[in-house]
């Protein structure tokens, strides 16, 4: 004899065997698109040339450049 249990499905984004209410469903696919808008927005900068290499000083603060620090 099989043990029947009636799990729910699994919902994208979410723990298996657990239901997401519908407010919580709408967050996460409110988080989708502003993750979509955020990359959409990122491919669509021009390339900077002979910059920086990685994150944004300005943005994220980081302001050394190979242990030297840098303010101009």
């Amino acid at each position: 004899m099989a043990d029947e249990t009636s799990t729910p499905p699994a919902a994208p984004g979410g723990a298996p065997g657990k239901v997401l209410s519908e407010a919580a469903k709408r967050a996460l696919a409110e988080a989708q698109a502003r993750r979509a808008a955020i990359d959409a927005a990122a491919s669509d900068r021009p390339k900077e040339l002979n910059g920086r290499n990685g994150p944004e000083p300005v943005r994220y603060g980081d302001w050394e450049v190979g242990g030297i620090a840098t303010d101009f």
